[in-house]
């Protein structure tokens, strides 16, 4: 497939952009046991810790999306770079806890330049286009990897305080060369209103798309933010070591959504998630019974990176055809809810793992979840095809 100039910058920079971003979005990952050591946190403490940026990451997508769909998008995602600076300075000078978890939370705005970065790139691409397209910019993801490969051996060498001073200005320089080398979009659609936004609520299909993509993209993060602490407390890993079996985990989802976003467009989203819902429900189980065997529970992990990370791929290409005229505010909504999906699972292996000793509970309700999207998905297709046949 042939991108012209423009389509090409804004897909490489908003891709590389993303990619700054989320690797700032997920820092406090790998560095999480080493946080706790230094504070005395407990499990659950140290979940939260890790799970915090999440919040304002996801929450903040829907407005963040609507305001990109209003104001445009290349503004936005240039100022959210910008703002995340500050937290990442103070961060470095933080001396408690509760001031981290503060920073932390502030630092969950570099979660959103996902919505930011599917509202740009959409509006430069034909819809027979947009599937491998914004599974391309889902390459964004590979920040969380990039978090996990190298934050831990920065905080080795220079110290936690110079670790987030160095994000700060690779933060900085990577929202100037956003800003100078790409453009904005061409459109001839007129700004929407508020409410003109919010009416993508009334949608059925956002909300079905937004319960897929909580499986989905929702795994992908507690995967990827949450792996890093479980691999260092079932098999007494480095965090370094810890980073290396996560980042695999990250660069293989991550790389595999675009050929999700491709089959998609080939054989149609439907047909693809009907596969990988079952898919995903028969690892979440394989994953609950091999937690005492690192060899077999990672390569389990590698298949479920496989499935998540096509699976976001083929949701997204769903994504801009429930309402073409407010495709942010859509993604806001969808990316919002799959970034809450990334939420609780750390929050209940925290929990379960305090008053169990175990990490399956998480697994077994993550394959729970993954039979309600498979029910809620062949349902329709199910009563459709029994109509056509008394046809």
């Amino acid at each position: 497939m042939n991108f012209n100039k423009k389509q090409a910058s804004a897909l490489i920079f908003a891709t590389v952009a993303m990619i700054v971003s989320f690797t700032v979005w997920s820092v406090f990952s790998p560095i999480a046991n080493m946080v706790q050591e230094q504070y005395g946190l407990s499990e659950t403490e140290k979940s939260f810790l890790i799970v915090t940026p999440i919040i304002l990451g996801s929450v903040m997508r829907i407005p963040i999306g609507i305001v990109a769909d209003r104001l445009g998008a290349r503004k936005v995602y240039a100022v959210i770079m910008a703002f995340a600076v500050i937290p990442l300075i103070a961060a470095g000078f933080a001396q408690s806890y509760a001031a981290l978890l503060f920073w932390a939370f502030l630092i969950g705005m570099t979660g959103t330049t996902f919505t930011i970065a599917i509202t740009y790139v959409t509006k430069f691409f034909p819809k027979e286009q947009q599937g491998l397209a914004l599974g391309i910019i889902g390459i964004g993801n590979l920040g969380t990897a990039m978090a996990a490969l190298f934050i831990p051996s920065v905080v080795y060498l220079v110290g936690m305080s110079w670790m987030f001073w160095i994000l700060a200005a690779v933060l900085s320089l990577m929202t100037i060369i956003f800003w100078f080398m790409t453009e904005d979009a061409d459109s001839n659609q007129k700004s929407q209103s508020l409410m003109q936004s919010l009416s993508v609520l009334q949608f059925k299909d956002t909300w079905i798309l937004s319960a897929y993509y909580f499986l989905t993209f929702g795994g992908f993060v507690a995967f990827g933010f949450y792996l890093p602490t479980l691999f260092q407390d079932m098999y007494q890993l480095s965090p370094v070591v810890a980073g290396w079996f996560v980042a695999g985990f990250v660069i293989i989802a991550t790389l595999i959504r675009p050929l999700g976003g491709y089959l998609a467009d080939r054989f149609g989203a439907n047909q693809v998630l009907t596969f990988l819902f079952v898919g995903i429900i028969t690892m979440a189980i394989i994953l609950a019974f091999s937690l005492m065997n690192l060899v077999l529970f990672s390569v389990a992990c590698g298949i479920m990176a496989l499935l998540l990370g096509s699976g976001n791929g083929a949701v997204f290409k769903l994504v801009p055809g429930v309402s073409p005229k407010h495709t942010g505010a859509v993604t806001g909504v969808v990316s919002a809810v799959g970034g809450v999906g990334g939420f609780f699972p750390p929050i209940v292996m925290g929990f379960f793992l305090e008053m169990t000793g175990s990490y399956a509970t998480g697994f077994w309700l993550m394959s729970l979840f993954a039979i309600g999207c498979l029910l809620v998905h062949i349902y329709p297709i199910a009563i459709k095809k029994q109509v056509l046949r008394r046809a």
